[in-house]
């Protein structure tokens, strides 16, 4: 028998979680999930603020057992300054292939009063799935509101969770 067909792949799943507030009106364009969403306002962020895919970074990073998005992108790093997020989930996948882990599925729900998000799901899911080597229907998306509570209930900022599930190689028992 080979060593890969002798192989326990072990699912491990991550959460991750992320808000950024909203920009002053037309200073910057919105990006969620790798898609440029129709709206008067952006999000504030060293990189391009895409909040949903820090949540997925998060979560992918988080199912492998490595940090987060800080660790790896620091906002004190000018040189990841308007960085696009897609390049921070592609890092992600990176990582989970040097580990011989197999990202199998990503989940996730985006927090907001407005704009409505969903005519926009399947190029998120696309654009995502692209940059972390899945099938778009590997990749959930789901948007809701705050019900007017908090801070993004009042619009002051968009929110996202996302959870990841990976396989990783159960080398000698490490669990």
């Amino acid at each position: 028998m080979s060593e890969a067909a002798s192989t326990v792949w072990l699912p491990r799943t991550g959460i991750g979680y992320d808000v950024h507030q909203f920009a002053a009106p037309g200073q910057r364009p919105l990006i969620l999930g790798g898609v440029e969403i129709p709206s008067d306002r952006g999000l504030l962020g060293h990189s391009d603020a895409d909040v949903l895919s820090h949540a997925i970074a998060d979560a992918v990073f988080g199912a492998l057992g490595e940090p987060d998005i800080g660790f790896w992108f620091p906002p004190t790093d000018p040189q990841w300054s308007g960085m696009c997020s897609l390049d921070i989930l592609a890092r992600a996948a990176e990582r989970a292939r040097e580990l011989g882990a197999r990202l199998v599925h990503v989940d996730s729900s985006l927090i907001a009063e407005s704009p409505k998000v969903m005519p926009h799901a399947d190029a998120m899911r696309a654009a995502i799935g692209r940059a972390l080597g899945l099938a778009p229907r590997s990749v959930g998306i789901k948007a809701t509101t705050n019900e007017r509570m908090g801070f993004v209930g009042r619009g002051e900022g968009i929110a996202a969770m996302a959870v990841a599930t990976v396989l990783m190689p159960d080398r000698a028992g490490e669990g």
